[in-house]
């Protein structure tokens, strides 16, 4: 009970304070309310999410919204007495030492994995998170259930900010997909990395549209740097999917020639030159090799822990030509598993069902698509970039569907972006004048 008075308390001041903030409150085809509601909204989803992992899988110990949560307990124990030890690993500095792994560190299950490929263990970001909000949480996860909608809200609007004037007659729609899709509505307000990753991308996506509109404040590359930051040490290959789309639009907004075509195989064949270079520049990061990795980490630990949701994938060996021969099988499983690998589950039939709606929403789009003169073509391929490199890298790594699932929710509001960019919605409402009550004046 004393949980739930204090997430309340928390959840009134953060209303309270985003009423004051034109971020918030200035919403194109949005009002505050709308805001409020959906703010509340992932508020009970996020604790929808802690009673599936309170009573239906109850092991404390494999749920990725508890262990981190109690593991940072061990690392906020510090603070009363060592507080300068507690900012150190809040910082990262000078924290790894064996006086820290003896005091700290040896107390938690996950600071060191057993399965884990990463150059940097991404539990770490989450452990923070959770130690800092334990300064006005005294504890009570439903506290770190409020933060974590916050920040995801925050970062939803601002993607729905980014792309709001771009897609102007269309708020409605946008509205659905940025805010309401089931799987990001589910994954991305409980007290897991999801949360933080929207945050992230929508921050990131706001400054940069702010900043291509000249609409720059002096906070705003500040902003941009720590979202990029945040992102690298949270999900770093999120960020490296993303970044040469969003350098491919940036020049194709600055720029003509050369034609949009060969500025992404520019853009995105530098990147991958690079990518398969790197260990000669940084030793030890041979991408193919931590992908290699990755993938055979994951079979392992879901063949340990017995996952009901396992496919077993043809396994990866550093080699560019195998990678290649497996990267339809890696669109595939990524975009279309949910409906071919669903299981029996309520939370994979939701998923499937999500899946066909977004595919029938985007053949729709197809069908009442508006001439090609006026799509904006360079968002477009950007877009489609971005989702087809994260889907790889999600389909070559995890052969676990539950886990696909949740990871490829950073691609869903995309996928419903990308029809939208297509639509005309003229065309579709003078076919079925019932859809005009989709769209916005």
């Amino acid at each position: 009970m004393t949980g739930l008075l204090l997430a309340t308390a928390v959840t009134a001041l953060l209303l309270f304070q985003m009423r004051r903030m034109r971020f918030f409150v200035q919403v194109p085809g949005l009002s505050f309310s709308w805001i409020t509601g959906i703010f509340l909204l992932k508020i009970m989803a996020g604790m929808a999410l802690w009673a599936v992992y309170t009573y239906i899988y109850p092991d404390r110990n494999t749920a990725d919204i508890f262990k981190y949560f109690d593991d940072s307990a061990h690392m906020f124990k510090a603070l009363p007495h060592h507080p300068i030890d507690f900012l150190r690993m809040i910082l990262g500095i000078g924290n790894d030492t064996p006086e820290f792994r003896d005091l700290y560190y040896k107390d938690m299950n996950n600071w060191v994995r057993q399965y884990e490929s990463n150059l940097y263990n991404d539990a770490h970001t989450i452990i923070r998170f959770n130690a800092l909000v334990r300064l006005i949480s005294f504890g009570e996860f439903h506290v770190h259930t409020v933060i974590a909608a916050f920040l995801s809200l925050t970062g939803l609007v601002g993607l729905y900010r980014s792309l709001v004037r771009t897609l102007h007659g269309l708020e409605r729609p946008l509205f659905l997909g940025v805010f309401l899709l089931p799987s990001v509505l589910f994954w991305a307000s409980g007290v897991i990395k999801e949360s933080l990753l929207f945050f992230g991308l929508g921050i990131m996506l706001y400054q940069i549209t702010r900043m291509g509109e000249r609409r720059i404040r002096r906070t705003d590359p500040i902003f941009l740097a720590l979202t990029i930051i945040m992102l690298f040490f949270l999900k770093f290959y999120v960020l490296l999917s993303l970044l040469p789309a969003l350098i491919l639009l940036l020049w194709s907004r600055s720029s003509v020639r050369p034609n949009l075509i060969l500025k992404a195989l520019i853009v995105h064949g530098v990147f991958l030159g690079i990518g398969l270079n790197l260990q000669h520049i940084i030793p030890g990061f041979d991408i193919l090799g931590i992908l290699t990795m990755k993938q055979r980490d994951f079979v392992g630990l879901a063949l340990q822990m017995n996952s009901g949701s396992f496919v077993m994938p043809t396994l990866l060996l550093p080699d560019v030509w195998l990678f290649l021969k497996q990267a339809p099988y890696a669109l595939y499983i990524t975009l279309l598993g949910p409906m071919t690998h669903s299981g029996g589950g309520a939370l994979s039939l939701v998923s499937a069902a999500e899946n066909a709606g977004i595919l029938l929403f985007l053949v729709l789009c197809w069908v009442f698509r508006r001439p090609w003169r006026t799509v904006d073509n360079s968002l477009l391929i950007s877009i489609l970039l971005y989702i087809v490199v994260l889907s790889l890298v999600i389909g070559w790594t995890t052969p676990v569907m539950g886990a696909v699932v949740r990871y490829r929710t950073p691609l869903l509001p995309f996928l419903v972006i990308i029809g939208l960019l297509l639509l005309d919605r003229q065309k579709m409402v003078a076919k079925w004048p019932w859809t005009s009550k989709l769209f916005s004046a």
